[in-house]
């Protein structure tokens, strides 16, 4: 039986979405495929969702999710048997250089998500290519939603995309990673530290996301004059703390448009 659609790449990102599908009520073995050449990631596929189907080559699927690196996306792209649309979430690859490996009747939709989606709580910046219609951006934009929210714009943000929420994930961990280690300086056992990390970062994203207030709202509603919040966001100014952050989104930025040259 032929999928309606087949997820090329069976990774981290590429499960994310077939788990968020099958999750959102897709019929695995009936609507869905994936293709994975490494034999090891087959049999844990299959393990993980019994009944979806899982092949080492690209199938026949009117519908394609591109869910491989970045060096072997064209060519995965020129070997698919005639695809009728393709939603590319390959970092850096620009909807014409997609294009050109694909039949002229093909519709590519780029799309850049995170890795959240794993937990269902991704973020995904969307956009279309040359021919892409309403319809086009609404299905990509159903297979995106299983997994998170979604936002359209033009593709030359999407650079910008993958520099703030694609590369986003690994920043925070990385200040959670440096919170842990600063409360285990403190005197805290490195279990109980970590347990204050993590339900900080939870809480403080549920209130930048349920309020709606700007961040420099809400920082300023914990920074008493003179308190402790006071001296430690002092530190970290005098740190240029701020402007490595913006430093890294702008290296990360660049580094996906030079993925895409």
């Amino acid at each position: 039986m032929t999928p309606k659609l087949l997820v090329l790449g069976g990774g981290r990102m590429g499960e994310a979405l077939l788990a968020g599908l099958l999750e959102a009520g897709w019929a695995g073995a009936a609507e869905l495929a994936v293709s994975e050449p490494s034999v090891a990631r087959r049999r844990a596929l299959a393990e993980a969702h019994p009944g979806l189907s899982v092949v080492a080559g690209p199938v026949e699927a009117p519908d394609v999710v591109l869910a491989v690196k970045p060096d072997v996306a064209e060519a995965a792209l020129r070997a698919l048997p005639d695809p009728r649309r393709v939603l590319s979430i390959v970092a850096g690859l620009g909807a014409a250089r997609l294009e050109a490996a694909l039949p002229d009747t093909c519709v590519v939709v780029r799309a850049m998500p995170n890795t959240p989606a794993l937990v269902g709580a991704g973020v995904a910046g969307m956009s279309g290519g040359t021919t892409a219609t309403s319809a086009d951006l609404d299905w990509a934009e159903g297979i995106l939603g299983a997994v998170g929210t979604v936002v359209r714009l033009p593709e030359r943000h999407l650079d910008a995309v993958t520099g703030i929420s694609g590369s986003g994930p690994a920043y925070l961990f990385l200040v959670a990673e440096a919170l842990v280690e600063a409360g285990v300086t403190a005197g805290l056992s490195r279990d109980v530290s970590h347990q204050l990390v993590v339900g900080t970062f939870v809480g403080a994203a549920r209130m930048l996301d349920e309020t709606g207030d700007d961040p420099a709202a809400l920082r300023a509603a914990v920074t008493s004059p003179g308190g402790t919040t006071a001296a430690a966001l002092r530190t970290l100014e005098s740190k240029a703390v701020r402007s490595a952050f913006i430093e890294a989104v702008a290296a990360a930025t660049e580094r996906s448009r030079q993925l895409g040259r």
